[in-house]
């Protein structure tokens, strides 16, 4: 695979499932897992605010997501996992890591840190994680939401909030295709984020 890391086996084994997905509903044996991992490129038109520091907690999500499980939704109400496939960390760990480095990355801003770091801080990067997950009924799209509020820091004041989707076709029926297209999804939200961030500090 290409846009995200894969470190495992090159080819993930499918069970047989409707639409060839790769599903289970436990979490099955770590030690057979291929790990993926998220890519993001920031955007570098934005404007500069080397002024400012900023704080990246930790985003919130459901339990469903709050794990290093693959979502892959078969129904409007059920989810499953994709079978012997697993994120490098817990998801939102991830994505809060990735969102510091495409902050750091940017090289707009004056400083960059998490929650212990010390740093002094101008405002917060605060997100939360909607939908990361790859519906099956139907064509098989990657959907991500993530919302995003900036909040000054000094005061507890909301300075701009917004809410950013993608979905990205799926291109194949094997597991490392399910993990790009969620990558693919992930990069455009989470340059959007980091663009919009700088513009409106």
């Amino acid at each position: 695979m290409r846009g995200a890391g894969y470190f495992g086996r090159r080819h993930a084994l499918l069970l047989a499932l409707p639409l060839t997905a790769a599903l289970l509903s436990g979490c099955g044996s770590k030690a057979n897992n291929d790990t993926f991992d998220l890519s993001l490129t920031p955007a570098v038109d934005g404007p500069s605010a080397r002024n400012r520091q900023i704080l990246v907690p930790e985003p919130t999500a459901l339990k469903m997501l709050d794990s290093e499980q693959v979502v892959v939704r078969v129904s409007p109400s059920e989810v499953q996992y994709l079978a012997n496939s697993r994120w490098g960390d817990r998801l939102p760990r991830m994505v809060q890591s990735k969102l510091v480095e495409a902050f750091e990355n940017s090289g707009r801003l004056g400083g960059v840190g998490k929650p212990g770091q010390g740093l002094a801080i101008d405002y917060q990067v605060v997100t939360d994680i909607r939908t990361f997950e790859v519906t099956t009924n139907g064509a098989r799209v990657a959907n991500v939401e993530i919302s995003a509020k900036i909040l000054n820091d000094r005061n507890g004041t909301v300075r701009a909030q917004n809410t950013f989707k993608a979905s990205t076709p799926v291109s194949g029926s094997e597991n490392r295709d399910f993990v790009s297209a969620l990558d693919r999804a992930f990069a455009k939200v989470g340059s959007e984020i980091v663009d919009w961030a700088l513009r409106s500090m």
